[in-house]
């Protein structure tokens, strides 16, 4: 399968989690604090190349892949590279810089649930909804007992992996992730014509 194709099955795949994330949000009540980057704010984010290559890819078309590539490759901060916090002084309000490319890891993360040792459904989200949100939090704790749908981080990272095996099936650093996409496409293409745009919707 070309970079493209792939990229593209990455979309869609992520297309189909966002529609089910505001479903979720929408049945559940539970929702992010605008401005808080508390939960991109963190040094031990483990993510997969694969997830990173439409962002990688995105890079590469804008002729941006090889500055990039620098940059995390000089990069000494384990916090994710396109994080951009709002001060030095207020590390944990920011925003992500390419939000519309971000990872399924930061897609997930607050709206997705994982399995426990006896199979459970147990949400995956921040202390700061746990604690503020309190009522609706609780009310998602009910719909995971209820067997009503939730995005399930296993699920979600199986389907991936069928885009591609190896890349689905690397986790690393969040910024190793990014580096290895970007070396992944900058590679595909070192001897390949420049990929032709994408035809835009009539």
């Amino acid at each position: 399968m070309s970079i493209v194709r792939k990229v593209r099955a990455i979309e869609r795949l992520f297309d189909r989690l966002d529609g089910e994330i505001k479903v979720f949000q929408q049945t559940s009540g539970l929702h992010c604090y605008a401005g808080c980057g508390k939960c991109c704010n963190k040094s031990d984010i483990d993510a997969s190349p694969l997830e990173f290559l439409p962002l990688a890819f995105h890079w590469f078309i804008n002729h941006e892949a090889e500055q990039k590539l620098e940059l995390l490759n000089q990069e000494q901060s384990p916090i994710c590279h396109i994080y951009s916090p709002l001060s030095i002084g207020h590390l944990t309000n920011g925003s992500c810089q390419i939000y519309q490319h971000r990872g399924l890891i930061c897609r997930l993360f607050g709206y997705g649930a994982s399995k426990d040792k006896l199979g459970q459904l147990r949400l995956v989200t921040c202390k700061l909804i746990k604690e503020n949100q309190l009522e609706s939090y609780e009310k998602t704790q009910q719909l995971l007992k209820d067997a009503e749908y939730v995005p399930v981080f296993s699920d979600y990272y199986k389907k991936l992996a069928q885009i591609d095996f190896h890349l689905g099936n690397q986790i690393m650093p969040i910024n190793e992730a990014m580096k290895e996409a970007l070396e992944v496409v900058l590679s595909h293409y070192a001897y390949r014509p420049f990929p032709r745009p994408r035809k835009k919707a009539a």
